[in-house]
């Protein structure tokens, strides 16, 4: 995809959606933490389902300090990965209040040292807390660099670095929930729904144009 192809790409998106957001429900750095972590290889749905009540007795690395792993379990049973997570969060939770004073740090090496806690959580913690212009590749960023061409590459690390190259400047703090919630709801694995995709007409998807709905 040519640089203009780019920029009409997420001047599109932009147009549709100005100013996107996570689909996690947090109320602060750490909850959006907690809920990051426990999104991995699970839906955000999942994750809304299962927080609220874990939050509402144990919002802060404090309160879920106090928890043990199984009480965590208990809370977070319906979402996979469940006994794994429970207790990367109470190790990350303890790490906080030895390490950070109990705050989520802004550092990525001090982020990815926390339980739990990979290169693309800490890239959508470093984006939406801190507002720094990062983007987690995840399998939906993933499939639709390679797919319409935007920045094709062989594993998430080199589809990030492409993409940090080649998203413009004006578009880059948001690039990363735009083309998450893009590939969730519209350039979709199994049947891309490219009969309503506004970036359409920059796409490089070869059968774009012989999907029906």
């Amino acid at each position: 995809m040519k640089p203009a192809e780019r920029s009409e790409f997420f001047r599109r998106l932009a147009a549709v959606d100005p100013a996107p957001r996570t689909e996690l429900d947090y109320a602060t750095p750490f909850q959006l933490l907690v809920a990051v972590i426990l999104s991995a290889q699970a839906t955000d749905k999942s994750v809304n389902l299962a927080t609220p009540e874990l939050f509402r007795v144990a919002p802060t690395p404090q309160a879920i300090a106090a928890l043990s792993e199984e009480q965590i379990a208990a809370y977070i049973k319906t979402i996979g990965l469940y006994k794994t997570k429970a207790r990367n969060v109470l190790a990350t939770a303890r790490l906080l209040l030895e390490r950070h004073g109990g705050e989520v740090p802004h550092d990525r090496a001090a982020l990815e040292a926390l339980p739990g806690v990979g290169r693309k959580t800490a890239n959508v913690i470093l984006n939406i807390v801190f507002g720094e212009p990062t983007i987690a590749v995840d399998t939906h960023i993933f499939r639709l660099a390679n797919r319409t061409g935007l920045t094709p590459g062989k594993d998430v690390v080199a589809v990030e670095k492409k993409l940090i190259r080649a998203v413009p400047a004006e578009y880059r703090l948001h690039a990363h929930h735009w083309l998450i919630l893009h590939g969730r709801y519209v350039c979709k694995a199994r049947k891309p729904e490219c009969w309503r995709c506004v970036v359409r007409e920059v796409c490089g998807y070869q059968e774009k144009y012989n999907v029906q709905p």
